[in-house]
């Protein structure tokens, strides 16, 4: 199934059904009086987050979604039939937009979360709602409410616990490749990971979610390279791990590359906790690795890890770290009241 976490689509709700003018005809009843029904409600377009989707592929081949119009109204009182709604099945984790790409229609950050995007137009009045004691044959009736039709996109930001950061070739799909049951494509070239990719990971019987994203590079943000589109993925993560090839030429510059893109970015990563980590020191041996983190360390300001993913060394002590700040963003979370479970008698 191949990725996609940005789609543009065309909704338009149904119309109401016009209202009815009819009289009642009837033998040996000379004055039936109006007996028109009402119209019947059109259909609403609404969003909902489902299980087991994990991108907007199918906004691809279908852009336009449109609901049905309800029924005029008939004789004999008969009212006509509702529209049927139409919903937009859309992956956890999707921020649905206006027209404009920053207006935020709904976050949808749970399953079964539904939201109403365009309501369905009213039903008209038939002329059985016009009667009274001076208008006993009113010739008049409503038409129904025309629908809503507007343009949102379709914005899909990965749910996970971890988001993974580094330059190209940094290490961040064999890592994910060594924790996980996830296969990303691994080569010994720049951009190889060409989309997100999740993976849950486990240490001390506790699982969370990984996601890695494309390499970022200098410049990123003003669009080099893939750019920095998929960073949206990991603004929802919990903590951020940046990986550091150690056998770089120079490490710190590496390092400085990552973070200035995400301070470029934006404070919704720059605020975020992260964890640095020195990947590949089994290609330097322990005395070099150790010279190397020192001098890492000194630019990052405080403690950095030594890993390396195709060996599995290190790889524990790093995934036990991160656990660490997950835990402490859900009690942070949770005293901010913003994690609380259903009460529950």
């Amino acid at each position: 199934m191949k990725f996609l976490d940005l789609a543009k689509v065309h909704i338009r709700s149904g119309a109401g059904g016009n209202g009815c003018i009819s009289f009642r005809r009837e033998k040996y009843i000379e004055f039936g009086g109006p007996d028109g029904g009402d119209g019947g409600a059109g259909g609403s377009v609404w969003a909902e987050a489902v299980d087991g989707l994990n991108t907007l592929i199918d906004f691809r081949y279908q852009q336009h979604f449109f609901a049905k119009n309800g029924q005029p109204g008939m004789g004999r009182q008969r009212t006509g039939k509702d529209g049927a709604d139409i919903v937009l099945r859309v992956p956890v984790g999707t921020e649905i937009l206006d027209e404009d790409q920053e207006t935020v229609i709904a976050d949808m950050t749970e399953v079964g979360q539904r939201v109403e995007l365009a309501r369905g137009g009213n039903g008209g009045w038939g002329n059985l709602h016009f009667k009274s004691s001076t208008n006993q044959a009113p010739r008049r009736a409503n038409p129904g409410q025309e629908g809503v039709e507007r343009t949102i996109w379709l914005r899909l930001k990965l749910i996970a616990d971890v988001g993974l950061l580094g330059l190209p070739n940094a290490g961040k799909s064999t890592f994910l490749a060594a924790t996980s049951n996830a296969r990303p494509k691994i080569a010994d070239y720049p951009f190889t990971t060409l989309h997100p990719n999740l993976g849950v990971v486990g240490v001390d019987d506790v699982e969370f979610v990984v996601a890695d994203i494309p390499g970022l590079i200098e410049g990123a943000s003003e669009g080099r390279g893939l750019g920095d589109i998929f960073l949206g993925h990991v603004e929802r993560c919990a903590v951020l791990l940046h990986l550091v090839d150690a056998t770089a030429d120079d490490v710190v510059a590496d390092y400085r590359t990552v973070v200035d893109e995400i301070e470029a970015y934006g404070d919704i990563l720059a605020s975020k906790p992260r964890v640095t980590v020195l990947n590949k020191v089994d290609a330097l041996g322990p005395e070099l690795s150790e010279l190397v983190r020192d001098d890492l360390a000194a630019a990052v300001g405080g403690p950095v890890l030594m890993m390396s993913g195709v060996a599995h060394e290190g790889v524990t002590e790093v995934l036990r770290a991160l656990r660490a700040r997950i835990d402490a963003d859900r009690l942070r979370r949770r005293d901010d009241g913003r994690d609380d479970a259903p009460w529950r008698p």
